[in-house]
């Protein structure tokens, strides 16, 4: 279990009669020194609940079972969940979901959840992600990640670098969006390596990103203020080109004019314009208005 080769990972196929489906978005992380990388990012000990999401043939979820850890691995693709299944059935500290990840654009699966937290961190551990992201789903399900319960500690994985570079991306850039601001108010985010497309199989036609997420304590007054300033930021940022007034109609049922005033921006400002404590401070000022 030290990981598959490309060799490996089409044996396994094609003995189980299956092959990459393009809908799911299997590309398989084939470059073994940059899987052991994605593991040593995550610092996983023994006592840690690793979640990962896209398992695939298992190449990384048998990294992450050496280590020690209870590993709560999804896919989404029934045939490799059936022959993963079969393969790690001896492993004791490895729990199967079938199924997506996501239950819709803004929340996690339910039962993918309870799989998580049926399963306490052991001592000095921490519940943590560490996966190869299927690329459609990399941007909903770490905005959702960052403010799961229960919580997680650190998010390692790898996306496309589109997606990457957004996370990281400041105010007035073409990349900056809803999806930067959440990430800098909530987490602190590194870029750890670039990753070409031969480093999967099948190759993207795109380069990708390994990163490291550390969600922060979330340092808002209501346990549900985090999801809910996702939510205020990415109605906002529907109308970014134009006037930050004219987005903040659509999260924001009070006096828009005020709000600003209150927060000191300018209404002439676009959304593309603020910084991410900009943001929360306009957050603060209209949740604190409506209690």
């Amino acid at each position: 279990m030290a990981g598959q080769t490309l060799s490996e990972i089409r044996g396994l196929l094609a003995a189980a009669g299956l092959r990459p489906q393009h809908r799911f978005g299997q590309n398989f992380l084939i470059d073994l020194n940059l899987m052991r990388k994605l593991v040593a990012a995550a610092e996983i000990v023994p006592g840690d609940v690793v979640l990962e999401v896209g398992a695939g043939t298992g190449s990384l979820t048998e990294l992450l079972l050496r280590s020690g850890a209870r590993v709560v691995a999804a896919e989404i693709d029934r045939g490799l969940s059936a022959m993963l299944a079969e393969r790690l059935a001896g492993a004791p500290n490895i729990t199967l979901y079938t199924g997506d990840a996501l239950a819709g654009k803004h929340s996690i699966e339910p039962q993918l959840l309870a799989m998580l937290s049926e399963h306490a961190p052991g001592p000095g551990g921490a519940r943590k992600l560490v996966a190869n992201l299927p690329y459609q789903i990399a941007t909903p399900l770490l905005m959702e990640l960052l403010h799961v319960r229960p919580p997680l500690e650190r998010m390692v994985c790898t996306i496309q670098r589109e997606v990457g570079e957004r996370l990281l991306a400041p105010p007035r850039s073409d990349a900056y969006g809803p999806v930067s601001v959440v990430m800098s108010v909530l987490a602190r985010v590194e870029l750890l390596a670039q990753l070409p497309p031969e480093a999967f199989w099948p190759r993207p036609k795109i380069d990708s990103v390994m990163m490291r997420i550390r969600p922060l304590p979330p340092g808002f007054a209501g346990p549900n203020d985090a999801a809910d300033f996702a939510r205020f930021v990415q109605r906002a940022f529907q109308h970014r080109r134009k006037m930050l007034r004219r987005g903040l109609r659509d999260a924001y049922e009070g006096d828009v004019e005020t709000l600003l005033a209150s927060a000191g921006v300018s209404p002439e400002s676009r959304p593309e314009e603020l910084a991410a404590q900009e943001w929360r401070t306009l957050y603060r000022l209209a949740r604190s208005s409506v209690r």
